[in-house]
């Protein structure tokens, strides 16, 4: 008896791979086995591999396939162009046999009835029985086909299904992959459109796409229908959702500036028209339905056994959210994270392009603008690929790229999914690269200065440091890391440490929220003077677009920001320093002019606990609580402890403190610990008087060396005179070392002094110093010293 051509995707499970591809098999086994834990998937059929053999032989072409195909040079545009055309012309000037159109006609009418409508509309996806392998994701190697109505229209875009397993980027794929092109069966999935045309869709991964932390799901969303978003026409809203607390940690709104519609024309099926201003700077979908999703993503992911790839969509018409498809992660679950690789760029050039980092490398070479598809048979290997945009039509071409920078893009377009497969430096989203760039001048496309990527001018010179930390042992002393930026957190966290002993905010401040905090908390009262300028408020107004109270945007992206190093880190402590902005470094931020002054040696002024308590500074005092209270008691990461900076007396820090606990900070409360840095000599001569008041200690040997030794840091003049190493310094941290042990207090250190000198690290190991905090690259060489010096030492 003939097995049928057809399967609904009910009778289809996870090991139907061989018979329907891995996209097909695996929306049978969600429809199957998840929609009884709520997870809603569309219904539908697909074609077997038997009936994609079957088309072949009795259309006779299977002969004349192989014969184009023989002796193609992959590498060769212009071939691989040619060749491909004519494959795919000779499979569309095929006729389907009766039998499988019927089959496929039937299933159709049934899939109609059941959603009660005559011609329903349906995707027509291409599912090859070789897809999304562990080894072989075949992103977008295949043809999408949306909208299809009407038995006639079906049974055209099921055969350009077929004819897509002969792209050029396909053909080209399998060969890299050793694929045989002719034990490699296409399958075609019919499914239900989910009327996102009206409503969101987007991908979600649930293992970040670019560190590989799997304590977080990432979701992209855009308006409209999702193609956009892999075709990178369209910079998404992103927010990731971690795991272990179930809250949202982070979300970035997207320009979303057009989005794809249902068109009347049956020849052109979809259509982009322009997002509204208005809606481009709002979610796209609301948190809730984030938060819906990163559960459901974690369900599939329970399910399946490993970090998924995901696409999901909201109907427009019925307001619920619908996956789509789903794919094992292919990238960053293959990694062997006992490698950590360090790419760095000693000097840097002129800046000539911004935007998303992909990975963490660096590549330089030749530019090469290149604008439309047709034009790639100019690329030549090592060349950096600078566009627009891509699509899986240039797949050949980026394989032999030393780096790709595009216009558009999020981090789920299809130029960052195949960069990162390929292990190439990307750069996405810069939005006028092509134009900045001039084409056949030599540029450096750096990934590796966290979440931004860089196009500097110019073939820079960059070293790859790799080091094997599968038995490096851990130290008595603890081990912890210096983090300012949230966009390094993630792959931070993969170095062997025991937390965080210094998260400075002021990156945050200074990088993501760029106003000055008073401007924002007094924003309504200053747009209507000429205290700022017209410039300064067009720059105000598009930072914070989105947020008609620029108080809540300070809150937001404060909170966010912590949230990203707490999670990366999380249940290990985070220590959170309060802002410590000098009154200069406040000026450089936009609005700041209006409330700092100027003082002649900001390093000794109006900083640190000064400012909290201060009646021009206590309301901003008040957002930064708030931020962290979200933080603590929202996101639910209690692994947050607060350290107070610069406190020049008991009196300070009794008043710091009141403040807080007013806020939802206080000591004790819901595991907070507090801490304070020990940098003013006056908190080691008080040091058990100030342990009365906190949990820990964390020395600041920067400034400690500058008040003890008298020097400005900042001086050049007096720069010799400047030594953390010095006697007097040393004494004194010795001293307060001894009074914190004697107090039960914990005590650190997170200035640079044992990064940069060993003897340093070890004299503080000799003190018996619970933990030193060191900058992320210095850590496993400061680890393996203390591990030298431990063992001398006998511990």
């Amino acid at each position: 008896m003939q097995k049928p051509f057809v399967i609904f995707f009910k009778d289809l499970n996870i090991k139907d791979v061989p018979v329907v591809g891995g996209k097909n098999a695996s929306l049978g086994e969600m429809y199957g086995k998840l929609s009884g834990q709520g997870i809603r998937v569309p219904n539908g059929f697909a074609t077997t591999a038997d009936a994609y053999f079957y088309f072949l032989e009795q259309a006779g072409i299977k002969e004349e396939i192989k014969k184009i195909l023989n002796g193609l040079n992959t590498h060769n545009m212009l071939d691989l162009a040619k060749r491909g055309q004519a494959v795919r012309n000779t499979i569309l000037r095929a006729e389907l046999p009766a039998g499988l159109k019927k089959e496929i006609i039937s299933a159709y009418q049934k899939l109609c009835k059941e959603y009660k409508n005559k011609e329903l509309d349906v995707a027509v996806r291409s599912s090859a029985t070789a897809e999304d392998l562990p080894d072989a994701s075949f992103a977008g190697q295949q043809e999408t086909f949306l909208n299809i109505r009407g038995e006639v229209d079906l049974l055209i875009a099921v055969k350009k299904c077929v004819a897509s397993l002969f792209t050029n980027r396909a053909i080209s794929y399998r060969v890299d992959k050793n694929f045989d092109h002719f034990k490699i069966a296409l399958s075609v999935g019919v499914q239900k459109m989910i009327r996102s045309d009206l409503g969101s869709s987007g991908v979600m991964f649930t293992i970040d796409t670019e560190s590989g932390f799997k304590d977080a799901v990432l979701i992209n969303s855009i308006y409209g229908l999702g193609e956009n978003i892999v075709q990178g026409k369209v910079s998404p809203d992103e927010f990731y959702y971690f795991k272990p607390t179930g809250a949202l940690i982070s979300k970035t709104i997207g320009r979303k500036d057009v989005k794809m519609i249902y068109n009347r024309d049956r020849k052109h099926p979809t259509k982009d028209i322009k997002v509204s201003p208005a809606d481009q700077n709002r979610q796209s979908i609301t948190d809730i339905e984030a938060k819906q999703l990163a559960v459901w993503g974690m369900a599939i992911e329970k399910h399946y056994g490993k970090p998924m790839d995901i696409e999901w969509a909201k109907d427009g018409q019925d307001g619920k959210l619908y996956v789509i498809q789903a794919r094992p992660e292919t990238v960053q679950s293959q990694r062997d994270y006992n490698v950590i690789e360090e790419y760095v760029l000693p000097k840097k050039g002129k800046l000539l392009a911004r935007g998303k980092s992909v990975g963490n490398r660096i590549g330089a070479g030749v530019a090469n603008v290149i604008l439309d598809v047709k034009d790639i048979s100019q690329f030549k290997p090592g060349e950096v690929l600078v566009t627009d945009m891509t699509d899986p039509d240039w797949e050949p071409i980026m394989k032999i790229a030393s780096a790709i920078v595009t216009d558009r893009g999020g981090r789920t377009c299809h130029a960052a999914i195949v960069s990162r497969e390929l292990g190439i430096p990307c750069v996405v989203g810069t939005n006028a690269v092509t134009k900045a760039v001039k084409d056949g001048e030599p540029i450096t496309v750096s990934c590796a200065e966290g979440e931004d990527g860089f196009v500097y001018e110019g073939a820079l010179k960059f070293s790859v440091k790799k080091t094997n930390i599968k038995d490096l042992g851990r130290p008595k002393t603890k081990i912890m890391m210096n983090i300012g930026a949230p966009d390094i957190a993630f792959a931070s966290s993969f170095i062997p440490n025991d937390g965080v002993g210094l998260a400075r905010e002021e990156f945050i401040v200074a990088n993501r929220i760029k106003i000055h905090p008073a401007v924002l908390l007094n924003y309504e009262k200053l747009k209507n003077t000429d205290k700022l300028t017209a410039k300064e408020k067009k720059q105000i107004e598009e930072i914070t677009a989105g947020y008609a109270d620029k108080k809540q945007f300070y809150i937001d992206k404060l909170s966010q920001g912590i949230a990203m190093i707490a999670a990366a880190f999380y249940p290990k402590d985070a220590i959170v320093r309060l802002s410590d902005f000098k009154t200069d470094e406040y000026r450089t931020l936009l609005g700041g002019n209006i409330y700092e002054p100027k003082e002649d040696n900001p390093l000794v002024g109006w900083r640190g606990a000064s400012r909290y308590y201060h009646p021009e500074f206590i309301e901003v005092f008040k957002m930064e609580c708030e931020a962290l209270r979200l933080v603590r008691d929202v996101m639910k990461l209690t692994n947050v402890k607060i350290m107070i900076p610069f406190v020049r007396n008991l009196d300070e820090l009794q008043k710091v403190t009141a403040i807080m606990a007013k806020r939802g900070l206080k000591r004790g409360q819901n595991g907070l610990d507090l801490y304070m840095m020990t940098e003013v000599p006056s908190n080691v001569i008080l040091a058990e008087e100030f342990a009365r008041y906190v949990d820990g200690f964390s020395i600041g040997s920067n400034d400690l060396a500058m008040l003890t030794l008298g020097c400005d840091r900042n001086s050049e003049r007096i720069a010799a005179l400047y030594d953390e190493r010095n006697e007097a310094v040393k004494r004194l941290i010795a001293q307060v070392i001894k009074s914190a042990s004697q107090t039960k207090t914990k005590i650190g250190i997170c200035g640079q002094g044992p990064s940069d000198y060993p003897d340093f690290a070890e004299f503080l190991v000799e003190q018996e110093i619970d933990s030193v905090s060191l900058n992320p690259d210095t850590v496993i060489k400061t680890t393996i010293d203390i591990l030298k010096t431990e063992k001398r030492l006998g511990k």
